[in-house]
């Protein structure tokens, strides 16, 4: 479900570099910073690039991107 917001043009234009260096569409990438926004939020005794990594691992494990993980080797 999408929902049409009314964005300020500021935060369009802060947006627009983040968004074409890591190859996202301008709205992506202010998803993006919501969803991190709302993790550090609620997670504010962690270090944001910890939430980070989370968020990326989350995303690889629903791509199907798992692999084992193999101790002392």
């Amino acid at each position: 479900m999408s929902t049409a917001l009314k964005l300020s043009d500021e935060l369009i234009n802060l947006a627009k570099p983040h968004a074409a260096a890591e190859h996202r569409s301008i709205p992506k990438q202010i998803e993006y910073w919501a969803r991190l926004g709302k993790a550090v939020e609620d997670n504010p005794e962690l270090p944001l690039q910890f939430i980070k990594d989370t968020l990326l691992a989350v995303a690889e494990a629903n791509a199907g991107q798992l692999s084992d993980y193999k101790f002392g080797v």
